[in-house]
């Protein structure tokens, strides 16, 4: 439908102008432009297929802002050209007999790019300004859901907590063993690298692990206060060494975040970042690992 109207505007602009000589054909003006049209509609349609199975970008309105605006503008850069070159083409074949300078030429072509490309960027902004806010919208209420979603998790994994203290108290030991694999909430564990260095902590105060060259720095509590150990460690061993904590996930490349140490989750310019809580960092999420993210908070 967005072809179709985009294709309707040029017509309409053709209409106004009358280039190519259209203005000779009187009456018969109007059937070219359905017939101009029609062409640009087909080309728009072996376009998206080009986009899809060689560019390899097909359209899809789940990737976010971003990704949609790219896409337009290689869909402009291949389509452009194209239908410059059908118009050519029907202006040389069909359009010739009243107008003989629409004999198909270099400058011809290079007129014909000239207009459609103006036409072209003019319909790319409005339909820019059109989806990115309507695509904005879209993504300020899913960090809304999401948000709601992480403050449930976080109660939730809170009482777990509770439970698992009160358990302690009980005579039943596989109890208690049963409720810390669901909750994690105290469990204790002792990080290494790849030499000597160890850190022993609580999971419930891991912040975030940054990975940095050949090292891992790991952002926890110890006394209320926001410490930082060194590991001579991979990203991925961490990620490994975690794997058993549903609530530890990976935001980024560079970072793995615990998700109840999330204060909250915010959307800027299309891209989404983790405020951490304690020391209001913000963490990036990149898109290969949103949906990771997302599963992670509503499953846990």
């Amino acid at each position: 439908m967005t072809r179709v109207v985009s294709t309707c505007y040029v017509v309409l602009a053709l209409a106004v102008f009358k280039p190519f000589g259209l203005g000779v054909w009187e009456w018969q003006a109007y059937a070219h432009l359905l017939a101009l049209g029609a062409l640009g509609v087909i080309v728009c349609m072996v376009t998206d297929a080009v986009m899809r199975y060689i560019v390899r970008m097909p359209r899809s309105y789940e990737q976010g802002v971003a990704y949609i605006i790219r896409r337009n503008l290689w869909f402009q850069l291949i389509n452009t050209p194209l239908i410059a070159l059908m118009i050519c083409l029907y202006r040389h074949f069909v359009l010739s007999d009243r107008v003989e300078g629409n004999r198909f030429s270099l400058g011809n072509f290079i007129e014909t790019l000239i207009i459609i490309a103006f036409c072209s960027f003019a319909i790319g902004l409005y339909w820019r300004f059109k989806f990115r806010s309507r695509y904005l919208a879209a993504e300020l209420e899913e960090t809304r859901l999401l948000n709601e979603q992480l403050q449930k998790m976080q109660k939730e994994a809170e009482e777990q907590a509770k439970e698992v203290e009160t358990s302690k108290a009980d005579d039943s030991v596989e109890e208690v063993k049963a409720a810390r694999v669901v909750a994690s909430p105290s469990s204790d564990i002792v990080l290494k690298g790849t030499t000597n260095e160890s850190v022993a902590l609580q999971v419930p105060d891991i912040l975030y692990l940054e990975a940095v060259g050949n090292y891992v720095k790991v952002y926890h509590l110890r006394d209320g206060q926001v410490r930082t150990d060194m590991l001579r460690a991979t990203s991925k061993q961490m990620e490994n060494d975690l794997e058993a904590y549903p609530m530890i996930v990976r935001c980024h490349r560079a970072f793995l975040v615990n998700l109840q140490q999330v204060e909250q989750i915010v959307s800027r310019s299309g891209s989404t970042q983790l405020v951490i809580k304690h020391c209001r960092e913000t963490l990036p999420v990149s898109r290969s690992n949103m949906a990771q993210v997302k599963e992670a908070i509503k499953k846990y």
